[in-house]
């Protein structure tokens, strides 16, 4: 507690916090108005850690929507327990990364979702191309209380610091004006969950890496590689077992699976049966679902910030899915892209003289601009015509500021 209590730990943890930003928490304390008063409320809230007075506050509910329709909980700590939560990451942290197994990479430092893809990758490429692909239901809200805290009273042995870790799990849900208790779960939100995840997930791990299992784990995805189908079925079986009897955890079999590895979807990816990466198909829906919202014609948004949002989104896209091989379907939604964008453009023109107009000016001939402009074709319809890409092209995209998909990689 001494390490967690440190001014110099607690005002890395503050600068973390205010770094991340986020909104404030239940009660009210926003991050700029913690800014305000840090240098008094830090060393408040050193006083308390020593004295074992800290007390978390509860948290604030929000659920958002998942790609599959369903939607994740989330619980959204107070700024000051987001500081505490922190600073125990920050201390706890190293000392479980000297344990935690080789093949986790999920909130770890120096680790990354690269890192599994290319492990899982070079699995495939060595023959093990078959997936026992486990899906954990609800992984987050079920976590159980009291084994966690059996391993980390293992692990710490000190009082005040377990008392701390089980009041932050035990605070009430505060949700449409009703406070919920918790006796199970480790609500995504807070900087300390994701630690808690890893650690009770290391139980499989270590249980995998005995029976000599290759395989990938990020957070709760799970991934087991294998050389035959009914090996991954025997797998399957035994590894659901296993964790419902130790972790007190439920497998999804709905969302679980064992097969190739290309009909198996990996932290967006699949992997082809020679070890290449190649994107998801609900991974490619879901972006151009993505740059659909963006485009929307009736957003009323001026063209260049239409630009500007969409390139922070495929910077973000691309930076991710860097590793894949997807060069013919990005080129096909570049023209795509292009086209929503045309067709944005020439709305915001409104009537036909001021089509026509800004056709001319991008280099068009008057009879050309004035064919299109009164020609009565809907917006969508005159976005692909020769007049539009001509007036349009790439090169005056590119003038634009809009950041190429292919050549980019």
């Amino acid at each position: 507690m001494e390490k967690v209590a440190d001014l110099g730990n607690l005002v890395r943890a503050w600068k973390r916090v205010k770094a991340n930003k986020g909104s404030g928490g239940t009660d009210g304390m926003t991050v700029k108005a913690f800014d305000e008063r840090s240098w008094t409320l830090l060393r408040e809230m050193r006083s308390e850690l020593l004295d074992g007075k800290y007390k978390p506050v509860e948290v604030r509910g929000v659920q958002i929507p998942k790609p599959n329709g369903s939607k994740r909980q989330l619980g959204i700590p107070t700024v000051k327990d987001r500081i505490v939560q922190q600073a125990l990451a920050q201390v706890l942290m190293p000392m479980y990364e000297k344990v935690f197994s080789e093949s986790s990479y999920g909130f770890r430092p120096n680790r990354s979702a690269h890192d599994a893809l290319r492990r899982g990758s070079a699995y495939v490429e060595g023959g093990y191309g078959i997936v026992v692909d486990l899906d954990l239901e609800k992984f987050f809200d079920k976590v159980n209380h009291d084994r966690l805290m059996a391993r980390l009273a293992r692990d710490l042995r000190e009082s005040r610091v377990l008392r701390l870790i089980l009041a932050f799990l035990r605070v009430g849900l505060m949700q449409d004006g009703v406070c919920r208790s918790r006796t199970e779960g480790t609500p995504q939100g807070g900087p300390l969950s994701p630690l808690l995840a890893n650690i009770v997930l290391d139980e499989l791990d270590k249980e995998l890496e005995r029976r000599g299992h290759r395989f990938c784990r990020y957070a709760d995805d799970c991934n087991i590689y294998v050389k035959s189908q009914k090996a991954g079925e025997r797998v399957m079986g035994s590894i659901t077992r296993f964790i419902a009897r130790r972790l007190r955890l439920k497998v999804n079999e709905e969302k679980s699976k064992v097969a190739p590895s290309r009909e198996c979807t990996f932290l967006g990816h699949t992997i082809g049966g020679k070890g290449q990466l190649r994107v998801s198909k609900k991974s490619k829906e879901r972006m151009r679902d993505r740059l659909r919202q963006l485009t929307k014609r009736n957003r009323g948004r001026k063209f260049e910030a239409v630009i500007g949002e969409v390139n922070t989104y495929l910077r973000g896209w691309l930076e991710y899915y860097r590793l894949a091989n997807a060069k013919g379907w990005l080129t096909e939604t570049e023209q795509w892209l292009r086209r929503k964008l045309r067709c944005y453009r020439l709305k915001q023109c409104r009537r036909r003289f001021a089509i026509a107009k800004f056709l001319m000016e991008n280099g068009l001939p008057e009879w050309k601009s004035w064919l299109l402009a009164g020609s009565g074709k809907g917006w969508y319809r005159m976005a692909v015509t020769p007049q539009a890409s001509e007036a349009m092209s790439n090169k005056w995209f590119a003038e634009q500021g809009l950041i190429p998909l292919v050549i980019s990689r």
